[in-house]
């Protein structure tokens, strides 16, 4: 069984609800049809013989009315016709930048004289920097060589990869492929992602290969997932009701124009399967992430140097001076890190993060980790019951960590 997709585990005594989309908009009320008309009257179906009436034989339409049942139907599937036209035109789009990935994985303990594992997920084409490159999961082919790793493309070719780097931090992995004939997918630039927005997933579900499911975005800002070994640090997920399932990691999850805004990286469920509430990391995120592993081998993240209130309550807000807890509570500043020399302390609460308003703690982590290192930010904070702005020269995580 395949298991490449991570599980959401039940935190906060989470309820999961699944949610079908079916794309027609809402249903007509009972009564007249969408013309204004009245609805088909149905005549009783008698007997041949003796023209007696059998009461529980269902009634049908008389031949002129199935035809203009049929006439009205014609017409009303006008609209859902184009809606389905434009998937069509998207799966043609896309179905070449999508690859099906298989890795073998050493187990860290053999069992059962079983020495290693399958796991299998999706990725999707992209051209970083004139490299022909393949984004996924980490999860899924973390700890594979080279050699061990196949990617399938959408004609049957299979190739493997010449070059992998990986990012533990937001479960990315990018793999350059010796190929110049593939189109690489369109990532989304300039289109905000909207909760409301309809959207598709593509991936390889259970292995079948290049499957798509509809949805829309659920939510934004997902940033407290427990996903197992807690190796996810950086987290900012959409989340979306479009079916995704194990094998569908590292696929991307796209909008009506074709383009990429995220990649399928976990699910909530209590059964394994979809239920309707799945997770893909934004492709800001990604791409961030990805054209640093290209150009460097590995992510440079800023580093602010505050240390945050994680359970910032309704009473502590009020003893701060703040009508509801929002943004950031400090609760220290590391000794010789951007926040001190700026003038940081304890107890000011963090507003705004170089133009971006600050929701919790984790998402001015999320903020700061897609900080180029070389910035100065205005931060806004609320302290002694006013907002006070300063400049902060961020510094390189990995000088403090």
């Amino acid at each position: 069984m395949i298991h490449d997709l991570h599980r959401l585990r039940r935190r906060h005594g989470l309820t999961v609800v699944a949610i079908a989309a079916t794309g027609l908009g809402g249903f007509l009320a009972a009564g007249r049809s969408a013309s204004g008309q009245e609805p088909a009257r149905l005549a009783p179906i008698t007997t041949a013989s003796e023209g007696r009436i059998d009461p529980r034989r269902p009634t049908r339409p008389s031949a002129v009315e199935r035809e203009r049942l049929y006439a009205e139907a014609a017409r009303d599937a006008e609209p859902l016709e184009r809606q389905a036209t434009q998937l069509r035109r998207l799966a043609s789009l896309l179905y070449p930048t999508v690859v099906h990935i298989d890795a073998t994985k050493p187990l860290a303990r053999p069992r059962n004289g079983k020495a290693t594992e399958e796991e299998a997920g999706s990725g999707v084409i992209a051209d970083i920097a004139g490299r022909t490159v393949v984004i996924t999961n980490r999860h899924v082919v973390d700890r594979a060589e080279l050699e061990a790793i196949t990617i399938r493309l959408d004609d049957g070719r299979e190739l493997s990869p010449v070059r992998l780097w990986s990012d533990a931090g937001t479960d990315l992995a990018v793999m350059e492929i010796a190929a110049s004939d593939l189109e690489p997918a369109r990532m989304a630039d300039g289109h905000p992602v909207e909760i409301g927005d309809t959207v598709i997933a593509i991936g390889s579900p259970f292995g079948l290969a290049h499957s798509i499911t509809l949805g829309i975005v659920s939510a934004k800002g997902r940033r407290d997932l427990d996903l197992g070994e807690g190796s996810v640090k950086f987290q900012d997920f959409i989340q979306t009701d479009a079916a995704i399932n194990p094998g569908n990691s590292g696929g991307p999850l796209v909008n009506l124009r074709g383009e990429v805004i995220g990649l399928n990286t976990a699910i909530a469920s209590n059964s394994g399967g979809s239920e309707g509430i799945g997770f893909a990391i934004p492709i800001s995120m990604v791409m961030f992430v990805a054209r640093q592993l290209v150009a460097n081998g590995s992510v440079a993240r800023a580093y602010l140097g505050v240390a945050l209130d994680k359970e910032f309550t309704q009473e502590e807000a009020h003893e701060l001076g703040m009508v509801r807890p929002v943004g950031a509570r400090v609760e220290g500043v590391t000794r010789g890190s951007p926040a001190e020399l700026a003038g940081v302390r304890s107890d000011d609460v963090v507003l705004e993060f170089d133009g971006t308003p600050i929701e919790d703690d984790d998402h001015l982590m999320s903020v700061v980790s897609m900080t180029p290192i070389d910035r100065t930010v205005d931060l806004v904070l609320f302290r002694d019951r006013e907002r006070v702005t300063m400049r902060v020269a961020v510094a390189s995580r990995q000088d403090f960590e």
